[in-house]
């Protein structure tokens, strides 16, 4: 149900029970109103109420996340700049200011579980899906520089000794930046072995 149509003796009351009958506050509609009360003769005769039309307001979801990141951050006391740029798949928010790298967490573990906690509450109330992928200061990218070097560096030495490599744990997201750095290689092969959230990429020559 996304409208009603609801009487009461004042608008403000029709529209109280309408938010009633949605389930929804008060933020998250907007209502019209379809006839105004009348008291009628003498205060009784020929009274009319109320009626307004209530409709639930469509959620835009990368608002939603936007609020919510925002909220985060005033709790947390920190002053920071949301950057929102759209990508063809995704909405990219990148956070900037001073000192930040209390979100980002070792290999940007916190970054992923804010990003986690992000996509699942832009995602709550929709039928759709919405990605949003979150930066602070364009580390994603950086680090995704530095694990392609530390992919090629590896894979020459593994073509030198021979002898296969097995990477430190890494995210979901992580391991695939270096399988896709080194898919084009003819002589090394890449998997992952183990279980999360320990798994680790084995770099090896192909038999």
């Amino acid at each position: 149900m996304t409208s009603v149509d609801m009487t009461g003796k004042t608008v403000e009351e029709a529209v109280r029970l309408a938010l009633n009958e949605l389930q929804v506050g008060e933020d998250r509609i907007e209502y019209e109103v379809l006839e105004a009360p009348s008291k009628g003769l003498f205060g009784f005769i020929g009274s009319k109420p109320a009626r307004v039309r209530v409709t639930i307001k469509p959620i835009d979801p990368v608002q939603v996340a936007h609020d919510f990141l925002k909220t985060v951050f005033d709790l947390m006391n920190l002053e920071v700049q949301i950057e929102k740029v759209g990508k063809e798949d995704s909405i990219n928010f990148n956070i900037r200011g001073n000192d930040l790298g209390i979100l980002i967490g070792k290999h940007g573990q916190t970054l992923d579980a804010l990003q986690y906690l992000t996509n699942l509450t832009a995602n709550r109330d929709i039928d759709g899906k919405v990605r949003i992928v979150l930066d602070v200061e364009d580390y994603r990218q950086r680090r995704t520089d530095t694990l392609n070097r530390l992919a090629a560096r590896l894979a020459d030495s593994v073509k030198r000794r021979g002898e296969k490599v097995v990477l430190e744990p890494m995210s979901p997201n992580e391991r695939k930046i270096i399988h896709m750095a080194l898919q084009d290689d003819q002589r090394i092969i890449t998997y992952s072995e183990g279980e999360e959230p320990y798994r680790k990429i084995v770099i090896a020559l192909k038999r």
